[in-house]
């Protein structure tokens, strides 16, 4: 029985790495649409912007084959969501004082988190057994 630790990591070839930062930006474009979308239609545009983000995170951790691609959309998504927080000189905000904007900051993390923890573990290769027998 390996543990995780026993377990080759993965080299970070060109591919990957282009592919980390293009799951990064990705992030951040489903980070902006949703700061946009939540308030639209309160419970509507909250959820849809919520599982925008929960099907990034699980494609991108499935399509990388590791929980690396989900932690590269979700740093993407929280980066640009915390960036949008802020006040402007101007006094604009992107987000308001409402329960939806802090759903959406709070729901969004906990999906991160989630979604990060819980991806695709690599299995070991071979034939289609399963392991103990």
């Amino acid at each position: 029985m390996s543990s995780m630790l026993a377990r080759p990591i993965k080299s970070p070839t060109l591919p990957r790495v282009l592919a980390h930062l293009g799951l990064l930006l990705l992030g951040a474009l489903v980070g902006i649409a949703g700061a946009l979308l939540q308030p639209a239609w309160f419970p509507g545009g909250l959820l849809l912007a919520l599982a925008g983000e929960a099907g990034l995170l699980l494609g991108a951790a499935r399509a990388t084959g590791s929980r690396g691609g989900a932690v590269a959309a979700a740093a993407g998504w929280a980066i640009t969501v915390i960036l949008l927080t802020a006040s402007r000189p101007e006094g604009d905000f992107v987000f308001g004082t409402g329960a939806s904007a802090y759903l959406f900051l709070l729901g969004g993390m906990a999906l991160a988190v989630i979604c990060a923890t819980l991806g695709p573990l690599r299995q070991p290769g071979g034939d289609g057994v399963r392991l103990g027998k």
